[in-house]
């Protein structure tokens, strides 16, 4: 077998994300020339301040505004901007800038919506700002997505018939679990990309995005993925452990995206506390290399995942039980489970909406796909029965606690965010209950959470910029008001519900079936979760109910569909998904059987 094309294989799917982070970093919008202290606004500015009487902007007559040849903008007096008085800036008070506070940092030049001064020429579209060269376009973001969907199909039809292949001396690694995992991130990833250039120009179009935040924005998600798709194919415990702490890095800049004191707040509070589960899990990582080397495994190998299950029935099982059950409460976090869950409705509803559909979509189950792993070393070192007790007892808290605040929800984003942590309790509880229906549920749960809930953000994304809010209780008749993104938002919740013929309906099918089958003690649990399931299902579908529902407002809504294909990828992919597995089934088995579904 030839090493080299299995080295670029698994070595792609990190690499071209990387690149293309790096393609869109070296073609940066460059910070906007300062702008003559005579057309600054250093305070109010008074009625007719810029009719023309004095101080005209650089190259223009009197009174002239970028790229216009009279000082009236349409329908209005002169220097008057929309719906305000003379000399007043939309959605501020006399004299402020748009897209700052009051307390804007000395010395800060005035910045437009579309990243430029007030008062300079326009662009053309696509320009960098002094530059002869273009941006990238805005499909190039697809390429590294579509990169990883096919190493993932190519590496889905190779390591089921030859087994686990390795590149780097060992140090990447794909078997089934990591196939199936690149799978779902290039597809979460596409559906994310795709609706990226569709939002961001909603975002221009309503002042809330320039230029310079499209193109900072671009950067990040792309190093976002390289993260992701590096802790999905390595071997070494300790390379998945800083793979998911920088994507946490990388994803603390995307949630404080916007710069509003809300986004900031979240920002800080999901890098305070993933920053705290993920020492949890160094400790326990620490711990894991020190019952290795004590049982003898070389110091190269002792992180190693392969080596370690092979001899984990050598590790010391007392210091085994402490650092697995760090690591299970570190990388919790970052899944979402109990007790450090609490950044992921600030974060969810902050982030840009594309950005929740990759966290709740893919990073969640990324950093749970490390669970996954331990719980293979757990198991060999010390029974099954330790870890079962354990998830099971953080599934069902976890999943009370989302139930419970999905019943006095009034934010629609939020409101998908607690659904992600009633889902993750679920892929918890099946990994508790083990056995190969169990953990194949688990794992179709996974690829069918990431494909609806990836549309579900992306379309309240959308119904945000429509309506201009995010509370439950002022959205009314979006069916009436934007039929196709309604539909699509109704879809995406359908399919978070467990209904037919989704994918989600097939997963919960399993794990209820699996979990009624582990004996009287799992039977208990499992049906305290589906009790528990129902109310989480009363609210959800109560609050879209409403969102969907009712009369249409008298005034009409502009609407653009444009990036809808992806969301109805998305829902179609889950359909098949519930409907038949084909050629991933042998997939499926494959995954299911590394870690433990034999």
């Amino acid at each position: 077998m030839n090493a080299t094309p299995t080295a670029a294989l698994l070595i792609a799917p990190a690499a071209v994300p990387l690149l293309a982070a790096a393609a869109y970093a070296l073609t940066p919008v460059r910070a906007p020339r300062p702008v003559p202290a005579r057309v600054r606004v250093r305070q109010p500015v008074g009625v007719g301040a810029h009719t023309g009487a004095a101080d005209p902007l650089p190259g223009r007559d009197t009174g002239v505004l970028a790229g216009r040849d009279t000082g009236e903008l349409p329908g209005r007096g002169a220097g008057e901007l929309p719906g305000r008085g003379a000399g007043e800036l939309p959605g501020r008070g006399a004299g402020e800038l748009p897209g700052r506070g009051r307390g804007m940092l000395p010395g800060q030049a005035a910045e437009a919506p579309d990243g430029g001064l007030l008062g300079t020429p326009p662009r053309s579209p696509g320009a960098t700002p002094g530059s002869p060269g273009r941006q990238p376009a805005t499909w190039a973001g697809l390429v590294s997505p579509l990169a990883i969907l096919l190493c993932g199909c190519l590496l889905a039809v190779r390591v089921p018939r030859t087994g686990p292949l390795t590149a780097c001396s060992g140090l990447l690694r794909a078997d089934a679990l990591s196939v199936w995992m690149l799978l779902v991130v290039g597809a979460v990833a596409l559906i994310a990309c795709g609706s990226g250039p569709a939002y961001l120009a909603g975002e221009r179009a309503a002042g809330r995005a320039s230029r310079r935040t499209a193109w900072r924005y671009q950067v990040l998600v792309q190093a976002f993925l390289a993260a992701m798709c590096l802790a999905v194919v390595t071997a070494n415990l300790g390379v998945l452990w800083v793979a998911v702490e920088a994507t946490t890095i990388v994803t603390a800049f995307l949630v404080g995206h916007r710069r509003t004191r809300t986004s900031v707040e979240a920002a800080w509070k999901y890098v305070v506390i993933c920053s705290a589960g993920i020492a949890l899990a160094f400790l326990g990582t620490v711990l894991i290399y020190y019952a290795a080397r004590q049982a003898g495994v070389a110091e190269s190998w002792a992180l190693d995942w392969p080596t370690l299950v092979a001899h984990a029935g050598r590790l010391d099982p007392g210091v085994t039980r402490l650092g697995v059950t760090l690591v299970v409460l570190g990388f919790g976090a970052k899944a979402g489970l109990v007790p450090l869950h609490a950044w992921l409705p600030d974060a969810h509803s902050q982030a840009p909406a594309p950005v929740s559909a990759l966290m709740s979509g893919v990073l969640l189950s990324v950093a749970f796909s490390a669970i996954l792993r331990y719980r293979v070393i757990a198991d060999a070192a010390l029974g099954a029965g330790f870890t079962r007790v354990l998830l099971a007892g953080i599934a069902l808290l976890t999943l009370a606690l989302a139930a419970a605040l999905l019943l006095a929800q009034r934010d629609h984003k939020r409101m998908l965010a607690y659904s992600s942590m009633e889902h993750m309790s679920l892929i918890a509880l099946a990994t508790a209950v083990g056995g190969p229906l169990a953990l194949s549920a688990a794992l179709l749960h996974i690829a069918g959470h990431g494909l609806a809930k990836s549309a579900g953000f992306c379309a309240a994304g959308r119904i945000l910029q429509l309506t201009g809010t995010s509370r439950i209780g002022r959205i009314r008749g979006l069916l009436g008001r934007a039929p196709l993104l309604g539909g699509v938002f109704g879809c995406a919740v359908a399919a978070l519900l467990g209904f037919p013929p989704f994918g989600l309906f097939a997963s919960e099918l399993g794990i209820a079936r699996a979990g009624f089958a582990a004996g009287t003690g799992f039977a208990l649990v499992t049906a305290a979760a589906l009790l528990l399931v129902l109310t989480a299902f009363a609210a959800l579908a109560a609050r879209t109910a409403h969102m969907l529902l009712g009369p249409a407002p008298d005034s009409p809504t502009s609407h653009s569909r444009k990036g809808t294909w992806p969301l109805l990828l998305a829902l179609v992919a889950c359909a098949v998904l519930g409907t038949t597995t084909g050629p991933l089934t042998g997939l499926l088995r494959a995954a299911a059987g590394a870690i433990g579904g034999r």
